[in-house]
């Protein structure tokens, strides 16, 4: 039985779990943890202040970056204003689900 993921792959998108972790002294991977549900979510440190849509924005370009996605193919789904959120990324979703797999480490 394989490890639970913080993504779940559609016919057209991918749908990834965040938590973001704003003002931090860089923007990196900070690792995979689970939420208060037991659900497991991507740790995201972002050097950005979570202050007029700063943090989504570097939060946007971040992954899009480190999954070779263009900003566009990305988008915040839910928790637009919560630390916690659901990016939906849109593509080939194989490839996505392999560059994810790749960038986390699972």
């Amino acid at each position: 039985m394989s490890a639970p993921v913080p993504y779940a792959a559609y016919h057209d998108h991918v749908r990834l779990s965040v938590r973001v972790v704003a003002r931090a002294k860089r923007t990196e991977l900070a690792g995979v943890a689970n939420d208060g549900a037991g659900r497991p979510t991507l740790i995201l440190r972002l050097a950005a202040p979570p202050i007029e849509g700063a943090a989504n924005t570097a939060l946007v370009e971040y992954v899009a970056k480190a999954l070779k996605l263009r900003q566009r193919d990305v988008s915040i789904e839910l928790g637009q204003q919560s630390r916690n959120k659901v990016l939906q990324l849109s593509g080939d979703c194989d490839a996505i689900v392999a560059r994810l797999q790749a960038w986390i480490g699972s």
